[in-house]
């Protein structure tokens, strides 16, 4: 095959050519394809596809309309050498790594190795590796009753990873995080031993042991009625060494720790620089700051990268990477704060500087942070970097960066190009590993050898360039591509006067060589790519790039050429193929860009397409996308960022740009994604840049801009936004404006008039066909009238707000109206069913990633907890929503409401625990690494009626 093609099995099926998604139409291609696939590599006998595509019932010429569906297979993947023919029958040959099922069967095959061999945190890695493959259930999309015989054994071999991964989970001490997933899994598959097993151990190890053998004895019982057998081996073994409390059931104190960090898995082979890495390793040891500097593309992020894996394990809270060269140049502080916030995975929605919450963030841990691509952002990250290292000690920061940053106490360390001394230099060695990868069978061989060599002084050892020139080692001799360098640019001999020019030099010829071997349409898309600020799809490419010398119909092919040679990366590892280009591709393409006078036509289009999305999502929201939405607006933040950034700085665009923002807001994906500060910040900036709004916009501008400080509890703020929120409205009557004012009525004072002004805003949204703003109307009126209202009235709202959910299939919309039924029955029904609307609710928010839910459920549960008589375990669940305010900045007072509801938890928590008690159990809560895990195992210990082994207490 020339083309490389991906095949995905383990969800619906998919293709993919050259990272592109490839459609295949017709059902029966679809379920040919599958059928050879799941044999991959082997020859399917005809007979066998046939009863595979057919049954029992074949039509008349099954062999002939076989074949005929493998000429049109053929076809349709473009390449007659994927479906080959045979004697017997036919076979899809698959490369290595390029079919899902080959490398789901790899990694549980590796995970089993690293468990077997007392490497659990490497074992769960791999492990939870192979089962993200798994993107539903296994070739859904195909006609039913297709393979019925093999979708079992997928199934179980995907049970067989889970169990395997529990186990490393276990290993590790991940007891109290994996027990919400067990007691679902029992209830899923109450007759598989296994995982009865794994959760009497996770009880026994966290402390709950009567528990433990309380659930024994429940799945005892279970075999015996349901099947007549007693329980086997596993179970017998685990219950004996329970009884005698064997040391082996308890997890060692150091697999406890588990180290966190974000740092990317390596792709490709780390080769050389062994002396470099100890020498950083060594220095970063004794430096609390170290600066990888040296010209583009010399490898400073990989070195660095490399580093911070190898030192991660001397860090208790991980190694952490903020990609700086998402931000533009001249980006203003306050936005390189928040990306490093973010890349520490801290979601602040509070109203304090992004500064503040970072230097908060990183007081009390021990952690390493690599800040990378620096050198366009030098002054703000050298004031950043300055002030996180003072606030926290146990700080230490590895950057990279074509210029030093200038911060006392730094360390700076020069990354050279990779080591030219003989015919098996690091250069060589990268070049031979590189073109192994697009050239298979190249090799370096006597006759060759001293032609790479001499490609590779030529290269001059840069890391990028070797990689560039190793691309078109599939199509050119070494001796040929020496040739064009040539041809293409002279350098003068090497002086260390000259070294860096020499080595830009070298890389700019090397970058502008390759752009010339591309077709037109391939450097005009590479020049328009270049407006991407992070990464883009296809979807993207298209709408941005086409026009003018490119066919939107040529996007995608013209983006597979670019692939194939290494000017743009894919990458499919979350389902939906992602693209980006590297820093100095990205920028060599703004340049040719800007010398086309192109740039602002296409940061304009760039714009517009994000606003398209934006003005769509809101459309759509409080429907089955809207989870979608949330998630491709958090990858493409930093597009968003950089048009915003365009519409503040471009005349005209202002008022775009505030559309955009507020169509977000209606979204909720500030909230989603812990930015509701960013939120404010460019409502302000935004809304200075127009002169004279249009009404409408004003009105919104100003409605939103009271309406963020509201949800924050940013008292101070409040009265003068609502203030200019009334004055902006005037006596025109506007459901935004109920709206505001009800939200206001609610939260800051607490007044039961809220409900019927939220009641007549949903109205005014519906008569207005606005669909979605009506949904968050009635998500705040069902909430005002579990808080302020009597009970019909609550009861009323719950149930049109839950109906309405579910009808939209909206999946955060649901979680909310759980939460809202969880408050009705704690307020105004029977407390002790609360809980299960609020479990349901906190569940499926953190299986969608929302950042903001989860914090308030944690505290509905302490409220229900209070409630019902379980004190000790209302003070945990106090605590841990506390630690979870504290880490997402979320307020509680300035929002009347919820902060009366928290008193009164608290009032009924002490007036049964003694002040030492309540203190011992608040700081448990507060102590706990995962706030969310702990509350869910609290809540399955007063959940009535008690699950399978479990016992209730108070």
């Amino acid at each position: 095959m020339s083309a490389r093609y991906e095949f995905r099995l383990l969800g619906p099926l998919e293709v993919r050519r050259e990272g592109v998604p490839l459609r295949i139409g017709a059902a029966k291609l679809r379920a040919l394809l599958a059928c050879l696939l799941v044999d991959a590599n082997h020859v399917v006998p005809v007979d066998t596809l046939v009863g595979r595509l057919w049954g029992e019932e074949p039509p008349g010429k099954a062999r002939n309309t076989l074949q005929n569906y493998v000429l049109r297979l053929r076809r349709t993947l473009g390449c007659p050498d994927v479906v080959r023919t045979h004697a017997r029958g036919y076979s899809v040959e698959v490369e290595p790594d390029t079919l899902d099922l080959h490398r789901f069967s790899a990694l549980v095959r590796q995970g089993r190795a690293a468990l077997e061999t007392d490497e659990s945190a490497r074992a769960a890695r791999l492990l939870q590796e192979a089962l993200e493959l798994w993107r539903g259930e296994p070739l859904s999309d195909l006609p039913p009753g297709l393979l019925q015989e093999l979708l079992p054994t997928l199934v179980e071999r995907r049970l067989d990873a889970l169990e395997l991964r529990i186990d490393a989970d276990l290993e590790l001490g991940r007891s109290l995080e994996v027990l919400p997933e067990l007691r679902t899994l029992i209830g899923t598959y109450p007759l598989r031993e296994r995982f009865w097993a794994q959760r009497i151990r996770a009880l026994y190890q966290c402390g709950r042991r009567g528990e433990a053998l309380e659930c024994y004895r429940t799945v005892a019982a279970l075999l015996v009625d349901e099947l007549g057998v007693d329980p086997g081996s596993e179970l017998r073994n685990l219950h004996r060494l329970m009884l005698t409390a064997a040391p082996e059931l308890d997890v060692a104190e150091e697999r406890r720790t588990r180290r966190a960090g974000n740092l990317p898995a390596e792709t490709t082979t780390f080769i050389g620089r062994k002396e470099q890495l100890a020498e950083a390793l060594r220095t970063l040891e004794a430096s609390r700051l170290v600066t990888l500097t040296g010209v583009g593309g010399v490898g400073k992020t990989r070195l660095a990268l490399r580093v911070a894996a190898e030192a991660a394990s001397h860090f208790a809270d991980g190694a952490w990477l903020a990609d700086l060269a998402l931000l533009a140049p001249l980006t203003e502080a306050e936005q390189l704060d928040r990306t490093v916030a973010e890349s520490l995975g801290l979601r602040d929605h509070s109203a304090r500087p992004p500064a503040d919450a970072v230097a908060a963030h990183l007081r009390d841990r021990c952690l390493l942070l690599v800040l990378d691509n620096c050198e366009h952002l030098v002054e703000s990250v050298a004031a950043l970097t300055q002030r996180l290292l003072r606030s926290a000690p146990g700080l230490r920061i590895l950057a990279t960066s074509r210029e030093r940053l200038g911060v006392p106490g730094e360390h700076v360390l020069l990354v050279r190009p990779l080591a030219l001394a003989d015919g098996c230099s690091e250069a060589v060695r990268l070049l031979a590993d590189r073109a192994a990868a697009s050239a298979p069978g190249f090799g370096v061989t006597d006759r060759n050898r001293g032609s790479i060599v001499q490609l590779c002084r030529r290269l001059d050892g840069i890391p990028l360039a070797i990689e560039l020139a190793a691309v078109w080692l599939s199509s050119m001799a070494v001796e040929e591509i020496l040739e064009r360098l040539d041809d293409r640019f002279r350098l003068p001999p090497a002086s260390h006067a000259r070294t860096n020019g020499r080595y830009q030099q070298t890389l700019r010829g090397v970058v502008d060589w390759s752009h010339g071997l591309c077709t037109e349409g391939e450097r005009l898309l590479w020049a328009r790519l270049s407006v991407f600020a992070g990464g883009f799809d296809l979807e993207a490419a298209e709408a941005v790039c086409a026009g003018e010398g490119v066919a939107r119909e040529e996007v995608m092919d013209l983006l597979a050429g670019l692939v194939r040679k290494s000017i743009v990366m894919a990458d499919s590892a979350e389902g939906r193929t992602r693209y980006r280009l590297l820093e100095t591709i990205r920028r060599y393409g703004g340049q040719r860009l800007r010398e086309q006078d192109g740039a602002v036509r296409l940061r304009v289009r760039h714009s517009d397409h994000y606003r398209g999305l934006a003005v769509r999502a809101a459309a759509e929201w409080c429907g089955p996308d809207e989870v979608r939405w949330m998630r491709l607006f958090g990858r493409e933040l930093p597009n968003l960022r950089a048009v915003l950034d365009f519409s503040l700085t471009h005349p005209g665009r202002a008022a775009i740009g505030l559309s955009i923002v507020i169509d977000l807001i209606r979204t909720r994906f500030w909230f989603f994604s812990g930015t509701m500060g960013e939120a404010r910040h460019w409502l302000d900036r935004l809304s200075a840049r127009l002169d004279s709004p249009p009404d409408e916009l004003d009105v919104g501008v100003t409605a939103m801009r009271a309406f963020l400080p509201i949800i924050q509890g940013d008292r101070l703020a409040v009265p003068p936004l609502m203030a200019a929120c009334r004055a902006a409205a005037g006596s025109r009557p506007s459901a935004l404006a109920e709206y505001i004012e009800g939200i206001h009525a609610l939260l800051f004072q607490g007044d039961p008039g809220s409900i019927a002004r939220l009641s007549r805003a949903r109205a005014a949204f519906l008569a207005d066909g606005l669909v979605s703003d009506a949904h968050m109307a009635t998500m705040f009126w069902a909430m005002a009238a579990a808080f302020l209202g009597h009970r019909d009235i609550a009861f009323d709202a719950r149930d049109v707000y839950l109906a309405e959910a579910q009808a939209a299939e909206a999946e955060w919309a649901v979680t909310w109206a759980l939460w809202s039924s969880g408050l009705t029955e704690l307020w105004h029904g029977e407390p002790a069913r609360a809980l299960a609307p609020l479990r349901e609710a906190l569940i499926r928010q953190r299986a969608i990633g929302d950042g903001w839910g989860p914090v308030w459920d944690v505290e509905a549960f302490a409220w229900t907890a209070a409630a019902t008589g379980h004190h000790h375990c209302a003070a945990v669940l106090l605590g841990a929503a506390h630690r979870l305010r504290q880490a997402t900045g979320v307020a509680l007072i300035g929002l009347k409401p919820l902060q009366a509801a928290h008193a009164e938890a608290e009032r009924l928590i002490r007036s049964t625990l003694t002040e030492a008690a309540y203190a011992d159990a608040w700081q448990q809560g507060s102590a706990a690494e995962d706030g969310v895990g702990l509350a869910l195992t609290m809540v399955d210990e007063i959940t009535s009626p008690a699950p399978p082994g479990e016992v209730t207490g108070r």
